[in-house]
C-alpha cells in the first residue's frame, strides 16, 4: 500500500487540519452551506478527517475519507472516535487518485489535494463522477494573492512556474469555464497560514529532539533552520488559499 514519505508525517502528524485553514474556517464553511443531516459526504485526500467528523458532530452529515497516508488515517479514526461519529463517518487507508464513489454522493471534497487528478480541471471532472446530480463539489486551492516578481518567488511558493497558480479572480473565471457556478467560498488569511505552517516548526524540532540520529535529522534540521524566514518572506505574502463551493450549470 502506498503511504506519505515520512516527511510529511514528521511536520504534520499533529495537525487536525493540513491545510492553512483554521477550525474557526473550516467550521463557517460549514454553516455556509446549511447541509441537512443525512447529507453523504465524500472526502479525497481527507487528511486526518476532521471536516467529516465534526461536521457529522455538527450537522449530523455521513461520509467516507480516503487518504494515502496511514499516520493520518489512524488519526482520523480516533478523532471519529473521540467525537462520537464513528456511526457516520468510516476512514479508507487509500491513493485517492481516480477514487470514485460506490454510490453517488450529495457532496464530493478534494481539499488541498488537487494532484490527485492531475491539476485543478482533472480534480473536479474526478469528483463529479462521484456525485449525484444537483449535489455540490467541494474544492480547495491556492492562488496568487499578489503577482509574484520573480521565479524564485514562485519556487518558494512551491510552485513550477507562476501559472500553475492563478490570481483570484482568473480561479473564478476557470470555475466558470469548467460549467460549474461558485455558490459559497471561504478564504484563509496570513493567521491561517501562520497557524499552519509555524505548527510545522514545532513538530519538527520536537521530532528532532527526540530522534538526532535518524536518517531524516540533517534534512529536517536544515529545513527548519530556513522555513520561518522563507515563509514570511514568500508563502505568507503571496500565496492564498481557500475552499469553493461549486454546482454544475
Amino acid at each position: 500500500m502506498p503511504d506519505l514519505p515520512r516527511q510529511f508525517t514528521i511536520r504534520e502528524g499533529r495537525h487536525r487540519i493540513h491545510n492553512p485553514f483554521t477550525e474557526e474556517k473550516l467550521a463557517a464553511l460549514g454553516r455556509a452551506l446549511y447541509l441537512p443531516p443525512g447529507t453523504r459526504l465524500l472526502d479525497l485526500g481527507c487528511g486526518s478527517g476532521e471536516l467529516l467528523c465534526t461536521w457529522a458532530r455538527d450537522h449530523g452529515i455521513t461520509g467516507a475519507g480516503v487518504d494515502i497516508s496511514s499516520v493520518f488515517i489512524d488519526s482520523a479514526r480516533a478523532r471519529a472516535i473521540e467525537l462520537e461519529v464513528t456511526d457516520r463517518v468510516e476512514f479508507v487507508h487509500a491513493d485517492a487518485t481516480g477514487h470514485v464513489a460506490a454510490e453517488p454522493v450529495d457532496v464530493a471534497a478534494c481539499l488541498g489535494a488537487t494532484w490527485i487528478g492531475g491539476g485543478l480541471v482533472g480534480t473536479v471532472d474526478l469528483l463529479r463522477r462521484s456525485l449525484r446530480p444537483g449535489g455540490m463539489l467541494l474544492v480547495g486551492e491556492p492562488y496568487w494573492r499578489r503577482e509574484p516578481p520573480d521565479q524564485a518567488t514562485v519556487e518558494a511558493c512551491h510552485a513550477r512556474t507562476r501559472d500553475d497558480f492563478r490570481a483570484l479572480p482568473e480561479l473564478l473565471s476557470a470555475f466558470g469555464e469548467m460549467g460549474c457556478d461558485v455558490v459559497e467560498m471561504v478564504l484563509t488569511d496570513q493567521d491561517g497560514w501562520d497557524r499552519y505552517v509555524a505548527a510545522q516548526w514545532l513538530s519538527t524540532r520536537l521530532w528532532l529532539d527526540r530522534n538526532p540520529d535518524d536518517e531524516l535529522a540533517p534534512e529536517m534540521r536544515a529545513e527548519l533552520t530556513s522555513a520561518p524566514v522563507q515563509h514570511v518572506l514568500y508563502q505568507r505574502e503571496y500565496l492564498g488559499w481557500g475552499v469553493f463551493a461549486l454546482m454544475d450549470r
